[in-house]
């Protein structure tokens, strides 16, 4: 089912599906929508009523604002769908970039928060080309230079992969996000509306370790985009963490796996 939340100028488009008791919001990736998440209803729709969101330059949301999108708007939209599911808690769900905004949430929400799922997340390292070009204004306006005139970029990347600073399949993905002026538009617009979306990890794991968050983080075995190795990291002792890694690359979301996770939280 689909819904519409207004907010300020705004308005967020977002999907309801299953039955289950608990509340479950998902976040997607980079350039996807609330519809990637409809395959995990037939593993958790009687365990969760699943909310998805289109976040900004997203789907069917209309982000109207002229400014950054922040933190505290992400906590808005969030409490907007907890009235009207009528919750107090929630289970936080989020995908590649919608792992980094998973955590940011984290950062303001963690004492609502029962289980928190991470696949491929995004924000578990901070990526320096990508805080060059979104931290720092000398940063953006390159990154909008390049948007307009690719070809250095071109020339780099594959100078890079010739060096061995770069694998294939982050060679690839680069190239693909990037081989048109519509989709480096989009690029740019997404991480600059975004940039202000920067989690803190280690006031993060503090906050779920103190809240008891539940977390499970899923990977895939040849995601060399954002590897296992990430989550290794970030699940140090401090706080209750389980790690899977599944036989797949980056897009993990799946019939199955809505019954994984179930298995697993």
């Amino acid at each position: 089912m689909d819904f519409y939340l207004p907010y300020a100028k705004s308005q967020f488009h977002g999907t309801s599906s299953g039955t289950g008791p608990q509340l479950l919001i998902c976040l997607h990736g980079f350039g996807e929508s609330a519809a990637h998440f409809a395959p995990l209803a037939a593993g958790l729709g009687d365990m969760f009523t699943i909310v998805a969101l289109d976040m900004p330059l997203h789907g069917e949301t209309k982000w109207n604002e002229e400014r950054p999108f922040e933190k505290t708007d992400l906590e808005a939209i969030i409490q907007l769908v907890l009235e009207r599911q009528g919750k107090e808690r929630f289970s936080l769900l989020g995908y590649s970039m919608g792992g980094r905004l998973a955590l940011c949430l984290v950062e303001i929400m963690a004492s609502r928060i029962d289980h928190l799922i991470m696949l491929a997340a995004d924000g578990l390292r901070n990526n320096p080309w990508h805080m060059f070009v979104t931290q720092t204004s000398v940063g953006n306006k390159l990154f909008k230079y390049n948007t307009d005139h690719p070809q250095l970029f071109f020339a780099l990347l594959k100078g890079w992969r010739k060096l061995g600073l770069l694998n294939q399949s982050v060679y690839k993905f680069a190239l693909h996000r990037m081989d048109k002026t519509e989709k480096r538009l989009q690029v740019y617009n997404v991480w600059t509306t975004m940039r202000r979306m920067m989690p803190d990890k280690k006031k993060c794991k503090q906050l779920l370790a103190r809240y008891n968050v539940l977390t499970l983080l899923i990977f895939g075995k040849y995601d060399r985009v954002i590897p296992p190795v990430l989550g290794t990291r970030f699940m140090d002792g401090s706080f209750t963490c389980k790690m899977l890694v599944l036989e797949k690359g980056h897009q993990l979301i799946s019939k199955e796996l809505g019954s994984i996770i179930k298995t697993n939280i």
